[in-house]
């Protein structure tokens, strides 16, 4: 590990440095009530943008779990500077990344065991990775539900550079859900939420959608999210919203493969 500063970040980010084998999440989470708040762990890895956050938000926990929508949103904003021109950015709630349909990665979010749901955590950890080179011998094409940052046209947007244009967003993001409220995070992830269902192959990977309304969540449908960070989904017919728990769809990371450590292909 190595902690020396080789990344351009604002205050009051402290950069933590791993090597290529390390876990930036489960050792972000490991340091987090030592190193406290804003420190940033990067895995220097050439085919992931691997990094963790430690947040220490003022709110009650029921309550400060929607940072993983505010982290979603700047992790969009960053992509969407360097992205070419038509290459849509969107989400599967709560947590995968997509650019124009295919799978890059995702986000995380961690909070200690057994914390009070009505107080402030000590700490939450919020982690993302997203695939920058497809590695192997495949050509591109050959599997139309993942991709990569290099085959999308994200030329010279390296895991470095990724990182520090998080940061300058998530900055701006906070400062924005301080001074206005979470009204504006909530109109910008929903934006870029996903329209549609996923396919039949990739729904087993979540469950969450299986079956929703028989097609999709888009026409008709008026999407928000509540206090507790739940997704209401709600016909324009319907007397009550559908809901779906935060909590419980952030028990499994619907993007990661277990074996790989790496985004699903």
């Amino acid at each position: 590990m190595a902690t020396a500063p080789a990344l351009d970040l604002p205050p009051p980010f402290r950069l933590v440095t791993l090597r290529e084998v390390g876990d930036a999440m489960a050792h972000a989470t490991e340091i987090a009530a030592e190193e406290g708040a804003g420190t940033l762990v990067h895995v220097g890895r050439f085919d992931l943008a691997e990094f963790a956050i430690v947040l220490e938000p003022d709110e009650p926990l029921w309550q400060a779990r929607r940072v993983i929508y505010a982290g979603s949103a700047a992790l969009a904003d960053a992509l969407a500077v360097h992205a070419p021109p038509e290459r849509p950015i969107a989400f599967d709630w709560p947590d995968a990344i997509r650019i124009d349909g295919g799978l890059v990665g995702g986000v995380r979010l961690e909070w200690p065991v057994g914390a009070d749901e009505n107080e402030p955590a000590p700490w939450l950890v919020f982690g993302a990775m997203i695939r920058t080179v497809a590695m192997g011998d495949e050509e591109p094409g050959l599997r139309p539900l993942s991709a990569a940052l290099e085959d999308e046209g994200f030329d010279g947007l390296d895991s470095g550079r990724l990182v520090e244009s998080f940061a300058r967003h998530l900055m701006s993001a906070i400062d924005v859900w301080h001074e206005s409220g979470f009204g504006e995070i909530e109109k910008n992830y929903l934006a870029r939420l996903s329209p549609s269902l996923p396919s039949p192959s990739e729904r087993a990977f979540t469950p969450v959608f299986d079956g929703l309304y028989g097609g999709g969540i888009g026409g008709g449908i008026r999407r928000s999210i509540d206090e507790n960070g739940d997704l209401l989904l709600q016909r324009m017919t319907g007397k009550e919203p559908v809901r779906h728990s935060l909590v419980s769809a952030l028990s499994r990371v619907s993007w990661l493969d277990p074996e790989t450590g790496a985004p699903r292909k």
